[in-house]
């Protein structure tokens, strides 16, 4: 991990994160929805903003890229299938992606779109995982599977526990009463939403996370947990079975 690389938390819209990583005068900018609160940022840090990286098409990710790209030449990096706008650099699941001195791994993980992508920082040791994982919940099957939405989990799951999670919404308190509903007893869930509360009572960021934080609290990442099961009524179910339960209560929570 490089001390070096920054990363800045710029919300837009109601509820969304967007994100300027940064070493030394190179910038990166992720699922810009908003470019003027992006390139005052970048203006004011006195950055070089060299690429905008999208986790996947939808408008409230991608809003800010055309006037971005306008004003700064910066590349536009997303999935190849044609939905981001003025994509110039395709990346697929597993490709190691350089700008200047900062280095991204795309981890190809489909559920809420068919293309979405997350983007690993080895040397941030942070994931950016847009709709697909968020602090507490997961994102909606708007184009994949129960089943391809719990195997792109695990991709995110499975990267090193001190990892930190910066997904694309604020959507952490909701999606904790949520898993508290179905997990009660759960000491560390309690004490999360405890303080997930009061971060935002004062109007502070619940992102980021940790996958560690995640494993533990997160009923997405817990499909195995036999207490969590129990209360589910689905103790001899397969993983899958029992996440797609917990997407289906979710959507009626």
């Amino acid at each position: 991990m490089r001390d070096s690389i920054q990363v800045e938390i710029i919300p837009a819209c109601s509820d969304n994160y967007q994100y300027v990583i940064s070493e030394n005068d190179c910038a990166v900018v992720i699922d810009p929805s908003d470019a003027a609160t992006v390139l005052k940022y970048v203006d004011a840090a006195g950055l070089d903003l060299r690429a905008i990286l999208c986790t996947h098409h939808h408008q409230d990710h991608v809003g800010g890229i055309e006037q971005i790209k306008d004003q700064t030449g910066a590349d536009v990096c997303g999935f190849r299938d044609g939905r981001i706008p003025q994509c110039n650099r395709f990346v697929a699941d597993r490709q190691k992606l350089a700008v200047h001195s900062i280095s991204f791994e795309a981890l190809h993980v489909p559920g809420h779109t068919s293309s979405h992508l997350a983007f690993y920082c080895a040397d941030g040791a942070s994931v950016f995982t847009g709709d697909a994982l968020f602090a507490g919940g997961c994102g909606r099957l708007f184009e994949g599977t129960a089943e391809q939405m719990w195997h792109s989990l695990q991709k995110i799951a499975a990267l090193p526990e001190q990892t930190r999670i910066y997904c694309g919404h604020e959507y952490t308190e909701e999606n904790l009463c949520f898993a508290l509903s179905i997990d009660p007893d759960n000491m560390l869930l309690q004490a999360r939403l405890s303080n997930v509360a009061a971060l935002r009572s004062r109007g502070h960021p619940t992102i980021p996370s940790t996958v560690q934080q995640e494993q533990q609290t997160n009923p997405f990442l817990r499909t195995g947990d036999a207490a969590l099961r129990a209360r589910l009524g689905m103790e001899q179910s397969t993983d899958i079975d029992v996440f797609a339960e917990l997407r289906r209560r979710k959507d009626r929570f």
